[in-house]
């Protein structure tokens, strides 16, 4: 059995980002959330879930939900997926150049 220096033990929890997939997590997430957002204005709902929010952070609501569309819909999941990559890809690419990936160390 051999005893890890802190500096090992560190190093294996610093993994490598690879910035396609981390823009790919980020792209998921989002785009899921706004399909959710999506799914409540469908079913009629977010108008109602807006104005509890707002009101749980006392403020009074001022927006409007406006009729479900799927066209516009499809393209705010869409458009939130796009921003999402390439958030999580520059996330990812930065993170390799400042040295924040130590994995590239060991062999």
């Amino acid at each position: 059995m051999q005893i890890e220096t802190e500096r090992e033990i560190m190093t294996d929890r610093r993994r490598r980002v690879d910035p396609h997939v981390l823009g790919l997590v980020i792209a998921s997430l989002l785009a899921v959330w706004h399909a959710l957002w999506a799914a409540l204005v469908w079913l009629g709902v977010a108008q109602t879930l807006l104005d509890f929010v707002f009101e749980l952070h006392m403020i009074a609501p001022v927006y409007h939900v406006q009729p479900f569309q799927w066209r516009i819909a499809a393209g705010l999941v869409l458009f939130t997926a796009a921003v999402g990559y390439l958030a999580g890809w520059m996330i990812g690419f930065v993170w390799g150049l400042l040295g924040m990936d130590e994995s590239a160390d060991r062999v």
